[in-house]
């Protein structure tokens, strides 16, 4: 005997209807929450629009999280540094106005650079795909980590690059010790992540006796065999270190080891011997080295990160020199010559020496090669766009320093791989002392 309410209707049907609809409603919520991610992939992060923020709230709203991180065997093999750079309209990733890390002469878009495709290329190797910088595994690489930069201002800016990439999850607050921007300590709180700079040039021991001298920059004193302690003294603070040097190596200098003058790079005095800069580019990469390798409690990856090219045209960088090309170069229309080769050939060097002797010593020194990729690249400076036209400034075109947004946001795409090729060689390496202890028991 069937049941009815007390309108009259059936029980059992108005039951069957009832799970219909929400059999209908639940395949629909299923069908909305499969089609929502292919439609927002996690890489295509939303735009900026907020110009105010706290100092660890992201600039946008919140973006999806995404912390798995994989590589497949095409990467393991792939050689990331060479390609070339291809349209990315999707970019860029972050604001000038969104993003208060920008020193002051690299926010090209405030002084009035009118173009802005210099800002929406990505680099394409040859061989696989190099994928977007995705903040969230980043940040889940580094939970826990610290991280230095130690260098000269390319360096300085690379890390206010990486701020602004990281912006889209967290802004980091300010712990520094001192207030000199040379000295910088930045901590994200919510992945108890470290990040620091320190300015050392040379990455020797160094000082200013003349500020003028034969060109007007100041001649230096570079003891090409004394650790620079500001930086080296902190070594065993860190898990990475990214280094980098070779422009201020242009400069006139007299270089010193075992306290006594040596020799010089356009000193122009007498009886005493002028080298190219590589002489003391090569001796100071070497003391850094070392300096790394003398630390006993530090077991963590130091990256060199090759110089970047200048990009100066029509004089040298106090000659009326410039850089106004609007789009990067293809890999065959220019050349790594002058003296910007004589400084790669040096560095590439001194580095596999080094590497050799860290690999005896248990330590990790890897290569983040970026100089192919940036010779490609003369559109991504300042030039005259570092300051108001109408101030009366010192500064030249800024053809060495990198527009931000810009061209060495890349360097974080660069510098997430090569973590995320360290996390697979850690586990390899893993996987080997345990066979090796089941084997020895």
């Amino acid at each position: 005997m069937k049941q009815t309410g007390v309108h009259g209707k059936n029980y059992q049907n108005t039951t069957h209807l009832t799970t219909s609809k929400i059999l209908l409603l639940i395949t629909l919520t299923l069908i909305t929450l499969t089609v929502i991610p292919l439609y927002f992939p996690f890489h295509k992060f939303p735009s900026l629009s907020s110009t105010t923020h706290s100092s660890t709230s992201p600039a946008t709203t919140t973006l999806p999280h995404h912390p798995h991180v994989t590589v497949d065997d095409n990467h393991y093999k792939c050689d990331v540094f060479s390609g070339e750079w291809v349209p990315n309209p999707e970019a860029p990733y972050y604001h000038n106005t969104t993003c208060w890390a920008i020193h002051e002469h690299q926010n090209c878009q405030k002084y009035g650079r009118p173009d802005s495709d210099f800002m929406k290329w990505r680099w394409k190797p040859d061989e696989c795909d190099l994928p977007i910088f995705n903040p969230y595994q980043f940040l889940e690489i580094v939970r826990d980590k610290s991280l230095a930069f130690v260098g000269d201002s390319v360096g300085r800016n690379h890390m206010q690059s990486l701020i602004c990439m990281l912006s889209r999850v967290e802004y980091p607050i300010d712990i520094s010790t001192t207030k000199d921007d040379d000295f910088k300590r930045w901590y994200y709180v919510s992945y108890n992540f470290t990040m620091a700079t320190y300015w050392s040039p040379f990455l020797v021991k160094f000082d200013q006796p003349d500020t003028d001298g034969p060109t007007h920059t100041g001649v230096f004193s570079l003891y090409l065999d004394e650790f620079d302690k500001k930086w080296t003294n902190h070594i065993d603070e860190f898990n990475y270190l990214v280094i980098n040097g070779g422009h201020w190596f242009s400069r006139p200098s007299f270089y010193y080891e075992n306290h006594r003058v040596v020799g010089c790079k356009f000193c122009q005095q007498e009886n005493v011997t002028d080298y190219p800069m590589t002489f003391g580019y090569r001796r100071a990469l070497r003391t850094a080295y070392k300096a790394i390798m003398s630390r006993k409690q530090f077991n963590g990856v130091t990256f060199l990160r090759t110089f970047a090219p200048m990009h100066f045209e029509g004089g040298d960088w106090n000659g009326g020199g410039d850089c106004i090309r609007k789009k990067p170069f293809k890999s065959n229309e220019i050349r790594l010559e002058g003296s910007n080769l004589e400084l790669y050939l040096a560095q590439m060097e001194e580095f596999d020496k080094a590497q050799k002797k860290a690999n005896e010593n248990g330590l990790k020194f890897r290569l983040m090669d970026i100089t192919q990729p940036m010779l490609l690249r003369p559109d991504g400076h300042p030039s005259k766009y570092g300051h108001w036209p109408n101030e009366n400034v010192t500064l030249y075109n800024d053809c060495v320093h990198w527009c931000l947004p810009g061209p060495i946001d890349t360097w974080s795409d660069f510098l997430l791989h090569m973590l995320k090729m360290e996390g697979r060689i850690t586990a390899q390496e893993k996987l080997v002392n345990q066979r090796k202890r089941k084997i020895a028991s």
